[in-house]
């Protein structure tokens, strides 16, 4: 039996290479003759560098820089082998939600400057193009201060200029740019298979505002300064960055690519899938493992675990999902089933998916 295992990270407990070397543990506890090929997957998030590493290989390097509130923090980026020459980046290696404690988060005032650094960083290799994904963000500040790392300006009616953070920019007025030198000639693709645009009511305050600390008052504002920003921007850029499918990814930090750096969106899956030649493993498998932390409609919908299904069943092969929790209704086996304590389930994580692992293949044929 040759078994295919390509989950993603297990958000707040598990990156995708931690969860596919706890099922690995799993099945071999089991069925130590089965032949595994371990393909940990992301969409541009947590786990995207690696990923895409894990499969190309490359030289991974470290930048200085600073996380969602101005701390500093050594973020890395990927040069692979060329040509051409291509950079990765991980923004979440700046503005990630995981390099904040639950009660560190301050989406009002967290900013995407770290991530501006990391690009000037990973500029400094002269690429021909910076493929940079996106996810699991900290920040709804739309780039701005991805930006102003670039050295953009934002200033209020009055003449001040706007202090960091997605709230502030509520007072935007108008705003300098000139795309930097070191950036001129290097093409901007931005991976995410989020498609919400940047405003309205699937923005990127709206949806994903809450996750990241922010309460409903404080979602009202976020949503009210985004579209001011769409608005100025579109004026003084030209750019239409407000109902741009994708533009919401990462608190609009894709809208801020697209805006400032002219980057086009692509399919965070459809990067990590080709780099990984998921479809032909997926072809030499007998069956198809994957999983994510939480399990619902949602991720049969276009997300990263229900396109290994989809990818699977295309081509014949049966699947396999394990995840922390799930939707009632969908075929799954999950943590909780062995543990009900959902906190508690989290931190056992590792342990619960070997578990679950050896018990479903133990159970095979």
């Amino acid at each position: 039996m040759r078994v295919l295992i390509a989950p993603q990270e297990f958000k707040g407990s598990l990156t995708a290479a931690e969860a596919a070397n706890a099922m690995a543990a799993g099945i071999r506890r089991a069925r130590p003759d089965w032949t595994l090929d371990l393909v940990p997957m992301a969409d541009g998030g947590p786990g995207f560098l690696d990923a895409i590493h894990g499969a190309q290989g490359g030289h991974l390097l470290t930048a200085a820089v600073h996380d969602p509130i101005g701390r500093p923090v050594r973020a890395r980026y990927l040069l692979l082998p060329g040509p051409p020459r291509v950079v990765v980046v991980e923004a979440a290696q700046a503005n990630g939600l995981l390099l904040l404690a639950a009660n560190e988060r301050d989406p009002l005032r967290a900013d995407t400057y770290g991530v501006g650094e990391l690009i000037l960083a990973a500029a400094e290799a002269r690429p021909a193009r910076i493929l940079i994904g996106v996810g699991g963000s900290a920040t709804t500040d739309g780039g701005a201060g991805m930006a102003r790392a670039f050295g953009a300006r934002f200033w209020s009616m009055d003449g001040r200029e706007l202090e960091p953070g997605g709230a502030a920019l509520a007072g935007l007025a108008r705003l300098d740019w000139r795309r930097p030198p070191t950036l001129d000639g290097i093409e901007v693709v931005v991976a995410t298979d989020v498609t919400n645009p940047l405003i309205g009511p699937n923005g990127a305050a709206a949806i994903y505002g809450p996750q990241k600390g922010a309460t409903p008052d404080q979602v009202d504002s976020l949503e009210a300064a985004l579209t001011t920003f769409a608005l100025v921007v579109r004026r003084a850029l030209g750019v239409e960055i407000a109902s741009l499918p994708g533009a919401g990814a990462a608190g609009g930090l894709a809208a801020g690519f697209v805006a400032f750096l002219g980057a086009k969106i692509v399919s965070g899956f459809d990067v990590v899938a080709e780099a990984t030649g998921l479809a032909a493993r997926v072809a030499q498998a007998d069956y198809v493992v994957t999983g994510e932390g939480s399990f619902d409609s949602q991720s049969l919908q276009g997300k990263t675990t229900g396109r290994v299904i989809g990818l699977a069943q295309s081509l014949g092969k049966p699947t396999q999902v394990f995840a922390g929790r799930a939707e009632p209704g969908l075929a799954c086996a999950t943590l909780t089933s062995l543990e009900p304590e959902p906190a508690t389930a989290m931190v056992r994580a590792a342990e619960l998916l070997a578990q679950l692992a050896a018990n479903w293949a133990g159970a095979r044929p």
